[in-house]
């Protein structure tokens, strides 16, 4: 099983949070006078980020969540745009107790993240964004998304659910078995397939168009920020990466080879020390200039 394999003896939980009145599944593990907060993508789940938990979990209290709406986190029924997810994530944070946060986001989770850190740069020390979404509208890409995963959800073949994971990776081979069964769990919660419009609500154009993360935003993003991307990345090329981490002053970028819009799981031993190394970098930033 290799959610538990990667975990194996970490002490971690897995518990229900009350994120201002939505009960927000989470993984926490780890320990450390900082957190590190993990943010998955759209229709993900916190398993995105098994590879990589036991890691930061050396030298960080970590938490990984399901986000408004997805995996096992309540599902209320509202339109899920950028600043429902903003309230949802900072509602967790101060039902935890965290003050600050580095924020680790990879696609959606890279948006939400980058919103916070342009609205709260109190709240994030430093900002991670893995193959982000947010910051163009391609009509191509955004049906891709809306249809595999309708179809995903709305039908209990397990081969859409497969062929939805594969889709994120450049080599099929991480899209475990685990990973589908998991996923397909997920997807066909009735409140989940209730509930997918909303979930895909981004996938809208007036709505993507109203939500995107504008270069003035970007450009007041204070916290130190590392963006990474795939050079297979299916759901957006190279040139967006360059021009998200240009847009973001003092951001650095870091692309990944034979890797698509997980690298965070495809490139776990690349990704994990990059991580590391720029969060403790951001940390001895933050400390010289206290």
């Amino acid at each position: 099983m290799t959610i538990w394999n990667e975990l194996a003896g970490l002490d971690f939980t897995v518990r229900t949070v009350d994120a201002g009145g939505v009960p927000t599944r989470a993984l926490q593990a780890g320990s450390g006078d900082e957190a590190v907060v993990f943010l998955h993508g759209t229709s993900g789940h916190l398993e995105a980020f098994a590879r990589n938990i036991a890691a930061h979990a050396r030298s960080y209290e970590c938490h990984a969540i399901d986000m408004l709406g997805h995996g096992y986190t309540g599902k209320p029924d509202y339109r899920y745009e950028i600043p429902r997810y903003v309230e949802h994530l900072v509602n967790y944070l101060d039902a935890v107790g965290l003050a600050e946060v580095h924020l680790v986001g990879e696609s959606l989770g890279g948006w939400v993240a980058a919103q916070l850190a342009s609205e709260q740069p109190e709240r994030v020390r430093s900002l991670q964004l893995l193959a982000a979404g947010g910051t163009v509208a391609n009509p191509e890409i955004m049906q891709r998304i809306k249809t595999s995963t309708t179809n995903a959800v709305r039908n209990d073949d397990i081969e859409l659910t497969r062929a939805r994971l594969r889709l994120l990776m450049h080599d099929p081979v991480h899209a475990t078995e685990e990973l589908v069964a998991a996923r397909h769990r997920i997807y066909h919660q009735p409140d989940f397939v209730a509930n997918i419009h909303n979930l895909l609500s981004l996938q809208e154009m007036e709505i993507r168009q109203r939500n995107l993360l504008r270069p003035d935003r970007l450009a007041r993003i204070k916290a130190p920020t590392l963006v990474v991307w795939g050079h297979e990345n299916p759901f957006g090329d190279v040139p967006e990466a360059k021009k998200m981490a240009e847009d973001i002053p003092g951001a650095r970028l870091r692309l990944f080879t034979e890797c698509g819009h997980w690298p965070q799981h495809e490139q776990a031993a690349l990704y994990n020390p990059l991580s590391l190394e720029f969060l403790a970098e951001a940390s001895a930033r933050a400390k010289s200039v206290a």
